[in-house]
């Protein structure tokens, strides 16, 4: 009778164990990693009061959470700054330090290239990608599902993710990376909110790591028509003025209204972020929930997109491809209610090399002893940052080597072109955020203190597509 007693006694109690499981292992919080693609420090209200498109439902993350003035993408375009993102390496040690076709494996990430959701996911967290990868085909040793992902749904390639209609995506399914068909009158980003979406739905009941890397506002300049409307006059002319209209001209297709189309990009992304908080907050995941919100370098010019009639850079001189600040400066807004002061900044200066760690902290996941980034959640949280890098490191090898280092308030960039002497460009960036005064020839010591660090910040590269000699520059 007692022994029976018993039996049901544990009976009783295992609903209870359950609740308990799962309770602890929501004390993991969740991470979702929003990333913009190619969207300026000046396109948000946030940091530009002057954008002429409004930004509420990102401005918000700002009011509720901690925004970042000075972070810094992992280089001035696509793959090598993802390639930072990912792995925690800077572009003088990364093994990806350009774009480059993936297909081959050239621009594919290596078994050795452990990744933030490769380490998330040997912590217990369910991890997946919607939008554009980037950094490994599905036949290479880069593909989403060698790379720490249980789900992904979206781009491998860039030049595809520059097709906001498409016949065909990629998926992970059977845990293999493969393309599917899908329905070329279908909005790709529409496509891919519905299955990040789906994805936190179906995993509100456990930790999970949810990175968004979407594909707006890169170019081609492409929006469904209702929401091109909502920039167009009720004649279907531009809100924005006579419009010049863009011509096909390589992967880009026509826009015959430029600014009205890009506009409604940001309207997009910004209100597919709002759905993405809602969300999180219609599960009750609000209080265990990080929220990053970043760009993968500065803005473009390609497909008809206007920075400068949009003020894409805000204060900041250059655009992407450039390693002045417009080119690798971008937005940062961290929302984590109850953990992350609201409302706060900070001008701490930190980098996408920085993420890895920084979420190992948040998540108490083990993260490489080896790599450049280090953690900076104490910044997240409101408490003093005390470890900090002594200095900051870009290069960029497309028409040449250009390099970029800060160090406090002095930056230095390098340009070599081979066969041609060297140009340096020495600024300090507290007095002179746009870049428009080069002191190189008046200060004297900041340029060797600064060029010797430069020069000693980087290692030539494994990787032969990016490989470069000083000698034989």
């Amino acid at each position: 009778m007692q022994k029976n007693l018993y039996v049901l006694i544990l009976i009783s109690l295992l609903p209870l164990a359950e609740v308990f499981s799962q309770e602890h292992k929501q004390k993991k919080p969740n991470i979702i990693f929003i990333l913009a693609d190619d969207l300026g420090y000046g396109n948000l209200t946030s940091y530009n009061k002057n954008s002429p498109i409004p930004t509420p439902n990102i401005d918000l993350l700002a009011k509720e959470g901690v925004k970042f003035n000075r972070f810094y993408s992992g280089n001035t375009v696509c793959a090598p700054s993802r390639c930072a993102l990912m792995t925690g390496m800077n572009m003088g040690h990364a093994w990806v330090r350009g774009n480059s076709k993936a297909k081959d494996g050239k621009g594919a990430l290596r078994p050795q290239d452990t990744t933030i959701a490769e380490r998330l996911q040997g912590n217990g967290y369910v991890t997946g990608m919607f939008g554009k990868w980037g950094l490994g085909d599905a036949e290479t040793l880069g593909a989403p599902h060698l790379k720490g992902f249980n789900e992904f749904y979206g781009f491998l390639d860039q030049a595809h993710a520059h097709d906001y209609y498409t016949n065909r995506l990629y998926e992970i399914r059977n845990n293999i990376t493969q393309e599917i068909k899908v329905d070329s009158n279908a909005y790709t980003q529409d496509l891919i909110l519905d299955k990040a979406l789906n994805f936190v739905r179906s995993h509100k009941d456990e930790p999970f790591f949810l990175y968004l890397p979407f594909t707006l506002p890169h170019a081609e300049l492409k929006v469904p028509a209702e929401i091109l409307k909502k920039f167009q006059n009720a004649d279907g002319s531009s809100k924005f003025g006579k419009e010049t209209p863009f011509k096909k001209t390589g992967n880009y297709d026509d826009q015959d209204q430029p600014h009205a189309a890009f506009a409604a990009m940001i309207y997009k992304l910004d209100t597919d972020v709002g759905r993405i908080v809602e969300l999180v907050k219609q599960l009750g995941l609000d209080d265990n929930t990080y929220i990053f919100f970043t760009s993968d370098n500065g803005p473009h010019k390609e497909g008809g997109a206007d920075p400068v009639f949009f003020n894409s850079g805000g204060p900041l001189r250059g655009v992407k491809r450039d390693l002045y600040e417009g080119g690798i400066r971008v937005p940062l807004l961290v929302r984590a209610p109850g953990k992350a002061p609201a409302g706060t900044e900070s001008n701490i200066p930190w980098a996408f090399w920085d993420i890895l760690p920084t979420v190992g902290q948040i998540t108490s996941t083990r993260v490489p002893s080896d790599i450049n980034g280090i953690s900076y959640a104490p910044a997240i949280l409101g408490q003093k940052q005390e470890k900090q890098h002594d200095y900051l490191y870009w290069q960029f090898n497309e028409g040449g080597l250009k390099e970029a280092l800060t160090q406090g308030d002095w930056k230095l960039i390098r340009f070599k072109q081979k066969g041609k002497p060297e140009t340096l460009e020495l600024y300090n960036l507290k007095e002179d955020i746009a870049e428009k005064n080069n002191v190189v020839s008046k200060r004297p010591a900041e340029l060797r203190k600064l060029k010797t660090l430069l020069l000693t910040a980087k290692t030539p590269s494994e990787n032969p597509t990016f490989d470069w000699s000083e000698e034989e520059l």
